[in-house]
């Protein structure tokens, strides 16, 4: 008999601890092999096979993360923003700026509404709050994009001007205490951004689902209208996970005792989905942990303190000054879901690019943001291993995480790079790339993150 696609899956999900029984020759769906059903989110590479915007982006993975990490500079921008503008630390946008823009690395399965609608939303760690297009959005994304539609839930609420939440929000649009009215005005949203992107929002609760909990009375933002940049918005939403008083972690305190962590999956994972956790339950019992830090300006940032690299056994020269905290100045070092490759300010990168040039034989080329490419036949053994040291924890990188590879040729590059000239940034963002297979728990009750190897794939 010969060997047949469903023989091969289930043999492959075997390899993997995960029961054959759930393939069948009338649905071979490998994406269907991982529920929320177990109390983890999946957590999936927007373009992996797994998720609705799927793409077929041709060329090799280098390629594909090449294209992507060329939108950083707008990631960084926006963070940059925040940290420089000291906005009121209890008054946070819906949307800010380029917050909107470029965040999409990364999607979980939510669900609004009664009955429950369906969303894949973006998961950004820098972001605090959420939002989804509503139906009727007058220039939403529309490929393959799913709407919010109030009126197919019991349980969906507009909020007021008179709430609570809608004085936690900037950008409010009410009418002055003196406009009589006969019921309280409707709270909304009008944003406009650098380079014309601007979207209308209003701001609603209704019950949101994860996996099997469910938060009644959720509040996020309702987008009505995109006038302009709609193709950079994440199509079905975004979930923010910050520290700010609209977003997940403390609209559910009570239920998550502001705990959870993730483990994403690599962008090579075509199927195959990472786990958010969320709550103390079932998170690593033994685990290296790092103090986490809070700039008061902007509290919703999750800090670290960054005390020098290593490149091989070479620990790199580096004036203290442009690794450490800042609350003033919003310098240091952040923890982020949304930017792709690890970002220093510029003297931090290129202390360690020149050492990994000493250690790797060139000559070296540069491809997008990588300025430190070069060809081997066994790259992972030609380059040195890099360590990052923070308060009571030293990260090696796994070569993965450090090395990007073209799958059509010998060609690897030092997939990390300097903060982009035109964006004057006091932050290293240790990034998404960087993160992946590693279970990153964020603590906000006892002020830690803490990083643990694990193979998220």
């Amino acid at each position: 008999m010969a060997f047949s696609t469903v023989h091969f899956l289930c043999f492959f999900l075997l390899f993997l601890g995960l029961p054959a029984a759930r393939v069948t020759n009338a649905s071979v769906d490998p994406c269907n092999a991982f529920s929320d059903g177990s109390g983890d989110l999946s957590v999936i590479p927007i373009y992996a096979k797994c998720s609705p915007f799927a793409a077929d982006h041709g060329g090799s993975l280098l390629d594909t993360v090449v294209k992507m990490s060329s939108n950083d500079p707008h990631r960084l921008n926006y963070l940059t923003s925040l940290v420089a503008g000291k906005p009121n630390p209890n008054s946070v946008p819906i949307g800010s700026g380029n917050q909107l823009l470029h965040t999409g690395n990364y999607v979980v399965r939510a669900k609004l509404g009664t009955p429950p609608q369906l969303m894949f939303m973006v998961l950004d760690t820098s972001s605090d709050a959420a939002w989804a297009p509503c139906t009727g959005c007058s220039g939403c994304p529309s490929a393959a994009t799913a709407e919010v539609n109030p009126n197919s839930s019991s349980t969906f609420s507009s909020l007021s001007c008179s709430t609570a939440q809608c004085a936690q929000a900037r950008g409010l649009t009410c009418p002055s205490s003196t406009t009589a009215s006969p019921s309280p005005a409707a709270c909304s949203f009008n944003h406009t951004y650098g380079g014309g992107s601007a979207f209308s929002a209003a701001l609603v609760e209704d019950t949101l689902a994860l996996s099997s909990d469910e938060i009644p009375g959720f509040a996020f933002g309702c987008i009505t209208a995109v006038t302009s940049g709609g193709a950079s918005i994440p199509p079905q939403g975004l979930l923010g996970l910050g520290r700010g008083p609209m977003s997940l972690m403390t609209q559910t305190t009570s239920l998550y005792s502001g705990v959870f962590s993730y483990c994403l999956p690599s962008f090579r994972s075509f199927y195959f989905s990472g786990s958010l956790k969320l709550g103390r339950a079932g998170q690593p019992g033994s685990i290296k942990t790092t103090p986490l830090l809070k700039n008061p300006h902007r509290p919703s940032l999750y800090y670290v303190n960054l005390t020098g690299v290593s490149v091989g056994r070479t620990r790199v020269p580096v004036d203290p000054k442009y690794l450490g905290f800042d609350p003033n100045t919003g310098a240091g070092t952040i923890v982020d879901s949304g930017t792709v490759i690890t970002r220093f300010v510029q003297p931090v990168y290129e202390a360690i690019r020149d050492e990994f040039r000493k250690q790797v034989k060139g000559p070296f080329s540069t491809l997008g943001a990588f300025d430190t490419c070069f060809t081997a036949d066994n790259a992972d053994n030609a380059a040195p291993k890099i360590t990052l040291h923070m308060t009571g924890l030293d990260l090696t990188l796994p070569m993965e995480n450090s090395l990007i590879h073209s799958s059509a040729g010998s060609l690897s590059c030092l997939s990390m790079a300097s903060a982009p000239n035109n964006v004057d940034s006091v932050l290293n963002v240790i990034a998404n790339l960087q993160q992946q297979n590693l279970r990153i728990l964020f603590d906000v009750p006892n002020s830690r993150i803490g990083i643990a190897y694990e193979n998220c794939n």
